[in-house]
């Protein structure tokens, strides 16, 4: 009996497949592809389908980071999701075409001499809520032999001026342009930047230097001004100045975005709402 059956369904499919000139168990597996093509899994967190995010992806990234985007869409949006909850201030934008205010000052300014670190001077100081990650970085690259030294950290608005005021002085005002901010555009003024060692092009190629180039961002620390981003950026190529800009956002930028911080930030501060919005509570 059961063969019967059998045959009687083979026989029928055939029947079919003749009539359309197809062979229907192909076109019955190439529905089910097709449906969950259209129809894919909610990820998780946001009020997105796969659909909804590729056309955002399209219409608002540029095309490498859509391709990422699509191809890691949950991690894309789990990082995202810690993103959010980091507080906005952590993504302020200070560059040429962006001033912070005369006034800026974190409210967490903590000493380094606090802590057990490598330091070029006394007088530095960063914000309280990136020391556990920057302690956390100081102390693996010590695991593998190399010491992390601490040449400048946050700057005043009046601290800025008379640094980019000695570098027009030293070498013109186009000059300085390229190499130093003009206050009220410099990160250091945030209180999350760092710079490292010599401050100076020889660092890229220190052991320290190649060190934060290969680990910084796993514990939240961004390279600002890369090599060849200058008409990007609006600063010559500087391997030593690392901000804080937390580990999902810098894993983030490292994954989707090329690892240019620039692009990660304006993005974010153009689409912030946009997941804000799609966010489930």
């Amino acid at each position: 009996m059961r063969l019967f059956i059998k045959l009687a369904l083979l026989l029928t499919l055939a029947s079919c497949a003749q009539g359309i000139g197809e062979d229907p168990i192909e076109a019955v597996k190439d529905d089910v592809e097709t449906a969950a093509a259209d129809q894919p899994p909610l990820i998780p967190d946001f009020s997105l389908s796969r659909d909804e995010l590729a056309r955002f992806a399209a219409d608002n990234a540029d095309p490498e980071t859509g391709k990422a985007i699509m191809a890691r869409s949950a991690e894309f949006l789990l990082l995202m999701r810690e993103i959010l909850k980091e507080p906005e201030e952590l993504f302020l934008i200070a560059d040429k075409k962006r001033a912070l205010p005369e006034d800026y000052e974190p409210e967490d300014l903590v000493a380094l001499t606090e802590f057990p670190l490598t330091l070029n001077r006394k007088d530095l100081s960063l914000r309280a809520l990136i020391i556990p990650d920057l302690l956390a970085m100081d102390q693996a690259a010590r695991n593998e032999g190399r010491v992390l030294v601490y040449s400048s950290s946050y700057r005043s608005y009046d601290y800025q001026k008379q640094v980019y005021q000695r570098h027009v002085d030293q070498m013109g005002q186009e000059a300085a342009d390229r190499v130093s901010a003009r206050p009220g555009t410099s990160q250091h003024q945030l209180g999350t930047t760092v710079d490292f060692g010599s401050i100076t092009d020889a660092f890229a190629e220190t052991p320290e230097g190649r060190w934060l180039k290969e680990n910084a961002w796993r514990f939240g620390f961004s390279l600002s001004y890369p090599k060849g981003y200058e008409d990007l950026t609006g600063y010559a190529w500087e391997s030593w100045h690392y901000r804080y800009i937390g580990r999902p956002a810098a894993r983030m930028t490292e994954l989707f975005f090329g690892g240019i911080q620039h692009n990660f930030l304006y993005f974010l501060d153009a689409h912030r709402g946009f997941f804000q919005k799609r966010h489930l509570p």
